[in-house]
């Protein structure tokens, strides 16, 4: 008799970790690092690590001054890799009393989640058969979800939900962890005026979509309901959050997608390829259909405002 577990997710195709990415990164740290005056040492946390790219490619690129100065944690549930450099730390969770800059790239939206499916009689769990993906309904969501839709998810919007609470404790959890800072999480995700009405779960084999199949053959994942994970994170830390798009928070940090002057193609011929691959990658970055359309969540701690949101 075949089993039937209600829909979970596991880690997808993440952002690349393209120079110009790990450029504007670079800059908000140090905009936080300001605000902070410089203190000794400055916390860097990537949660949802991966095998540590980001946390190497940002030292490659910080400033000697800077770069001393930081205190690297990866937070990750695989194991530490192996050539992974010493001077970064490997946890299964974020440290507490982080003073400086905690990330987290596509990692709410692999944040386990339940389905739920709207039926003349109210909201429904569903229930998914891990060896065919095969799906069938449950009993009523729990009061806790069905309050959670309510606040979060209209019935109006559609027939199929993605219930968020595990994000939101996640997000405000990560939140708790900063003593003075920032947490700043990356993913593509949806607004309450505009829920998708079929909801965003779907699965990824070797960079394909596939039917989401809980088999173990290929990844899940779902887009966040930003604005209810942002309201978890703004009430632990008592301080009102900004939410930009990719395209808007790449900008105001100076990436934009324009192509170098051909003069310069014949002044610095080698500078010229440098600067037309750079454009290439910050075009890729903000373009609004694409990784452009990802969403940017700046939660402030104990700090002033940071000129990313300044307005």
């Amino acid at each position: 008799t075949a089993t039937t577990e209600i829909y979970t997710l596991s880690l997808h195709d993440a952002l690349p970790i393209c120079p110009t990415f790990a450029r504007a990164l670079l800059r908000l740290l140090e905009q936080v690092d300001a605000a902070l005056g410089r203190p000794d040492p400055l916390d860097l946390v990537d949660v949802g690590a991966g095998r540590g790219e980001l946390l190497r490619t940002l030292t490659g690129l910080a400033p000697p001054t800077l770069a001393r100065r930081l205190r690297l944690t990866a937070v990750e549930l695989a194991d530490r890799p192996t050539a992974l450099p010493a001077e970064i730390g490997w946890r299964d969770s974020p440290p507490q009393g982080v003073t400086g800059l905690l990330v987290a790239t596509e990692w709410l939206d692999n944040v386990p989640v339940d389905v739920a499916s709207l039926e003349p009689e109210g909201w429904r769990t569903v229930l998914v058969d891990p060896a065919t993906g095969a799906e069938s309904l449950g009993g009523p969501v729990d009061a806790e979800a069905a309050r959670w839709l309510a606040d979060w998810w209209p019935a109006d919007t559609g027939a199929r939900a993605e219930v968020g609470l595990p994000r939101d404790a996640a997000w405000a959890s990560a939140v708790a962890t900063v003593r003075r800072g920032a947490a700043l999480a990356v993913d593509y995700g949806h607004l309450r005026a505009h829920r998708p009405p079929f909801g965003t779960l779907t699965g990824y084999r070797n960079g394909r979509e596939v039917p989401p199949v809980p088999d173990g053959s290929c990844d899940l994942t779902a887009h966040v309901a930003i604005d209810a994970v942002a309201a978890a994170g703004a009430s632990v830390a008592g301080r009102p959050y900004a939410l930009l798009s990719q395209r808007d928070a790449l900008r105001a940090l100076g990436v934009d997608g324009r192509r170098p002057p051909l003069s310069l193609a014949r002044t610095d011929p080698a500078g010229y390829v440098r600067a037309l691959a750079a454009a290439s990658q910050a075009a890729e970055l903000t373009d609004p259909v694409g990784l452009g359309g990802h969403w940017w969540l700046l939660q402030p701690v104990d700090i002033g405002r940071l000129p990313i949101v300044a307005r």
